[in-house]
């Protein structure tokens, strides 16, 4: 064993490449993890470092890792990943993979990274081995004070970057998807996948690490070393295998004699080489931008390790690997018995004779193709075959139940958390919601304590940005019913943790945050009444007073009161039938007096030069706020009119104005002939319907004003009279203009209306022709005869 001099390495330690050229490249194809030792020249028992250069969330890498600790028995492990989390080592046998370590910046969040960990990451292997046997475990990577700050330099958004990898590294098997970025032509698994003849570097990857049962780290480091040679790293690169080596030397100072290294086996040839001395390695670090930083655990997804979900892990089957790793007997028989029985689940028929021959199917395709077990692809074909029958949409249900996986991790207690994380925890206990990965529907009665306490977690939780729940459209009728469907990410404890300073508790940060909200200039008057709804909805009395104050003075200054009027239903609804949230009346009725004040305003401006599309969508505003101010009374504090006459008054004042778009027109005059406001509605109509009107704006005041239902035609023989008259008045080329609008406007009636205008239309039509009719046939007779003479048709 040739041995090579390590500089800056008390008592002469030594790095020994272990060369293996002939030894195993016969029968293992080079390529992935490497391992060499550091031991002292010619001094027995001398420290020993074995690198071992694995793929980040390798089942294969994983096992072998642990094997390999346990035949090494190391007094010191050194991982890949940020140094500040080396105090959370110590409780990862607590922990329910996937976890993931969160490093942030306190007092800016966003500027945060993730380094996810699966049960079948090496790196987790490892950790869990080093907390057993009682083996210091420490990490090794450039601190996420650097790397965020680096971060922050580059521009990046949080969790997306190169930073939220694993290290702060993109892709898998050690860097081997860095290429590009880091200068290299190809990544180093696709070109060693080439060199085997190979077109699939992750079926490559199988084939000799994770189908094998063991990991040639040796045959990995070689290989690794030539792809790199001749490689220079870029300057980020340089500076995290620069502090690798800066961390392994003081781990060699304290006196460990067999230290373990478990890092990306990219990374391998730069910590077991001839190291450079230590004064370079300071000086590539030397100067480095620096940030306070936080570091914690975190629940993480299966999902999120899947490429597919947009955090590019580079794990498109991560449930498929976790099955490799737990499955040590027959994995292909197991995996699709799994498959069946999801199937099952969904009312589909799969036999017993299904799963066997479905196995055979997929042992089959590995033998045809020269593989040393059946990999995903042959278990996927043999399920669509025989299992699903060729049905894609039963295939695309094992993938995401099985290949991607529902697993969601869990912290324990005694995990590091912001009040605000805790709070929710407790929550979630209490109210027995329990974080899940996929979607979850659930049904609120808000009639009930529990579900009422449930609806308002939710609601304050969306507030803060948290979007655990979607509220979705209930089933039943009533206020008294929710629909939410639930689903767990990982951000949302950075969502947390970025609210944290708001308050120690879900509803004091949401109180805070919307009167945060309230208070900025830039806050919308529609935000604002949606504000003020989210906190009825999330039960913050105490943050009423202050978000209706903001509304009250943002509402004077803009004339678009859509929003308002939109909010305000909801609201009136509250106030008069009592809201089952337990909400304070006295709050509902500030704000509905102050909405529609506001409403009665801006509602002339807000019908001015209105076009098609605007003019249909404020009309549908107007009719809901029609409906809810007909359920308003005199609110007892001094008023003498009621809220329903002083918006009839405003509406009549607009309805009499001549700039109106004929929608607007038409409907503003059929709320108040049916409020009894009115007692010129034939008038009306029959200006609207004169010749000098186009016959468009005709046609969409007949739609406005007869919005809603057509018995009033049915009722009312005048209004029906002018409506025909006018229509028969019409030539054929205007008929044809307006035959659209007349026919959205009568086609929205109920059929029995449309049957009953058309009874009348006809038995009017009818009347007209028996009065025409109605002469003595006998005495007109001589008078035919006579007529029939001057044409000539005596014989007639």
């Amino acid at each position: 064993m040739s041995t090579l001099p390590v500089p800056g390495v008390p008592g002469g330690s030594a790095v020994s490449g272990a060369s293996v050229a002939g030894r195993q490249a016969a029968t293992v194809l080079p390529g992935v993890a490497g391992r060499s030792t550091v031991s002292g020249p010619g001094v027995a028992g001398g420290p020993i470092v074995s690198v071992l250069g694995v793929r980040h969330h390798g089942p294969g890498s994983a096992r072998a890792v642990r094997q390999e600790l346990e035949r090494l028995r190391p007094d010191a492990i050194l991982i890949e990943g940020p140094p500040e989390a080396d105090p959370l080592v110590t409780l990862a046998p607590e922990l329910e993979p996937p976890v993931a370590l969160l490093a942030h910046v306190p007092g800016a969040p966003a500027k945060a990274a993730f380094w996810p960990f699966a049960a079948f990451s090496p790196e987790w292997q490892a950790i869990l081995y080093g907390t057993a046997a009682g083996v210091p475990v420490r990490f090794c990577d450039l601190p996420a004070a650097h790397s965020l700050a680096e971060s922050e330099e580059r521009g990046e958004e949080r969790g997306e970057t190169e930073d939220g990898e694993r290290g702060e590294e993109r892709g898998e098997a050690g860097d081997e998807g860095r290429g590009e970025a880091s200068g290299l032509r190809a990544d180093p698994i696709g070109s060693l996948a080439a060199a085997a003849g190979y077109d699939d570097p992750e079926r490559w990857w199988e084939d000799v690490v994770e189908h094998r049962g063991d990991t040639p780290f040796e045959v990995i480091a070689e290989a690794m070393a030539a792809v790199r040679e001749g490689y220079e790293p870029d300057e980020r690169e340089a500076r995290r295998e620069a502090y690798m080596r800066k961390t392994l030397r003081a781990a060699l100072k304290e006196g460990y004699g067999r230290i373990a290294v478990i890092c990306g086996a990219w990374h391998v040839p730069a910590l077991t080489g001839p190291l450079p001395p230590a004064a370079r390695d300071n000086a590539i670090l030397r100067g480095l931008p620096k940030v306070k930083a936080e570091l914690t655990w975190v629940p993480w997804t299966y999902g999120r390790l899947a490429s597919w979900s947009g955090y590019g892990a580079g794990i498109t089957s991560p449930g498929w690997y976790h099955h490799l790793f737990g499955a040590t007997d027959r994995p292909v028989e197991r995996w699709l018995a799994e498959a069946a029985a999801v199937l099952r689940e969904e009312g589909l028929a799969v036999s017993s004779a299904h799963v066997i021959e479905s196995v055979r199917l997929a042992h089959t395709l590995a033998a045809l193709r020269g593989r040393p077990l059946a990999g995903l692809g042959e278990v996927t074909e043999a399920a669509r075959a025989v299992l699903c029958e060729g049905d894609d949409l039963a295939v695309e249900l094992i993938q995401r139940r099985m290949v991607v996986g529902d697993r969601l991790g869990q912290v324990s207690d005694g995990t590091p958390m912001v009040p605000l994380q805790r709070d929710l925890r407790d929550q979630q206990r209490r109210l027995r919601l329990r974080p899940e990965a996929l979607d979850r529907e659930i049904d609120l009665d808000l009639r009930k304590a529990l579900d009422l306490d449930r609806s308002h977690l939710l609601h304050r939780l969306g507030l803060l940005g948290v979007d655990w729940g979607a509220l979705g459209e209930s089933r039943g009728k009533g206020t008294f019913r929710e629909t939410w469907t639930l689903r767990w990410r990982p951000e949302h404890d950075l969502a947390l943790i970025e609210q944290a300073a708001l308050g120690t508790t879900v509803a004091g940060a949401a109180a805070q945050r919307a009167r945060d909200l309230a208070a900025t200039d830039r806050t919308a008057l529609a935000e604002l009444t949606s504000l003020v709804e989210q906190c009825l909805l999330a039960d913050l009395p105490q943050a009423l007073p202050e978000v209706l104050a903001a509304l009250s003075a943002r509402a004077a200054l803009d004339t678009d009161v859509t929003h308002l009027m939109a909010a305000l239903p909801a609201m009136v609804r509250a106030h008069r039938y009592g809201d089952v949230r337990g909400t304070s009346a006295e709050g509902l009725a500030v704000i509905v007096r102050s909405m529609l004040e506001r409403i009665r305003v801006g509602l002339p401006v807000a019908v001015t030069g209105l076009d098609d599309d605007a003019a249909a969508g404020l009309l549908k505003h107007v009719d809901a706020v029609h409906a809810a101010v007909a359920l308003l009374e005199t609110d007892g504090a001094g008023e003498e009119v009621s809220p329903r006459s002083r918006w009839l008054a405003t509406l009549r004042g607009v309805s009499d104005r001549q700039d109106l778009h004929g929608l607007i027109e038409g409907r503003l005059t059929r709320i108040l002939l049916d409020a009894g406001e009115l007692d010129d509605a034939g008038d009306r109509m029959a200006r609207a319907m004169s010749r000098g009107q186009v016959p468009a704006r005709a046609a969409a005041w007949v739609e406005g004003f007869l919005a809603g239902g057509g018995l009033l035609l049915v009722h009312d023989p005048r209004l029906l009279s002018l409506v025909d008259g006018w229509l028969t008045g019409l030539s054929g080329e205007q008929f044809t203009d307006v035959l659209p609008l007349l026919r959205r406007t009568f086609g929205g009636f109920a059929a029995p209306e449309r049957r009953a205008i058309g009874e009348r239309v006809r038995s009017a039509g009818s009347g007209a022709r028996e009065g025409r009719q109605d002469v003595d046939e006998r005495r007109a007779a001589a008078a035919v005869a006579t007529v029939f003479v001057i044409l000539g048709k005596e014989d007639g």
